[in-house]
């Protein structure tokens, strides 16, 4: 849910100022996001097409993960195996994310062990199978966010718009806001899934290491 709205013929003006404060306080995450709110530029493509689900699809089987064509509000939206994928396209890369995330011994686990996601039906089992203590399940979440956003622009899709929705430019003003981006890009980067200037690590570089 988006906090503030952001009308997007704004956007310029507000990219600015964040741009800013990312040269100020970190500099190195500024193609990131540069990336990001070029996206923009895809909305007039059209958004959430079933050419871009058929993508996000495919990203899930480039990591070797299961599908379903089937609805997540009939069970769950990853029910540790398989990713249902009757979703909007941001949603199943999302998905994705919390299964690269998502520690060896959650990785298995109903909605990972974070509790059921807004999309999940069977709610009452998703969160008996919570593996996690709350900081952690909402520093998984954001992260998992800001990969997924990286991801869709990868893809030719406009993160720009879960960027928004997902509350990244709130409170654009402040540095602190720069500041929460720059942390979570860094523990991406740190953590081996995107590269520095904000691309995704390959399917193909990244699977051997989710084996390990």
């Amino acid at each position: 849910m988006i906090l503030t709205p952001v009308d997007l013929a704004e956007l310029p003006e507000i990219a600015a100022v964040f741009d800013a404060a990312l040269a100020a306080e970190a500099p190195w995450a500024r193609a990131a996001f540069a990336r990001i709110i070029d996206s923009a530029r895809l909305i007039a493509l059209g958004v959430d097409t079933p050419a871009q689900r058929a993508r996000a699809i495919e990203l899930a089987h480039a990591f070797g993960i299961e599908t379903l064509d089937e609805e997540p509000q009939v069970a769950f939206s990853w029910d540790g195996r398989t990713i249902r994928t009757r979703s909007e396209a941001s949603v199943i890369v999302h998905e994705v994310t919390h299964y690269l995330v998502a520690p060896p011994e959650r990785r298995f686990l109903l909605d990972f062990g974070l509790g059921a996601g807004p999309e999940t039906g069977r709610r009452a089992e998703a969160d008996a199978a919570i593996a996690a203590d709350f900081e952690t399940r909402e520093r998984e979440e954001t992260a998992c966010s800001l990969l997924g956003i990286l991801w869709e622009v990868e893809l030719g899709q406009p993160g720009i718009l879960a960027f928004l929705e997902q509350n990244w430019l709130e409170g654009y003003r402040r540095p602190t806001a720069a500041r929460h981006f720059a942390r979570f890009l860094g523990m991406l980067i740190d953590g081996g899934f995107v590269h520095a200037d904000g691309r995704p690590v390959s399917p193909d570089r990244l699977r051997p290491l989710l084996a390990a």
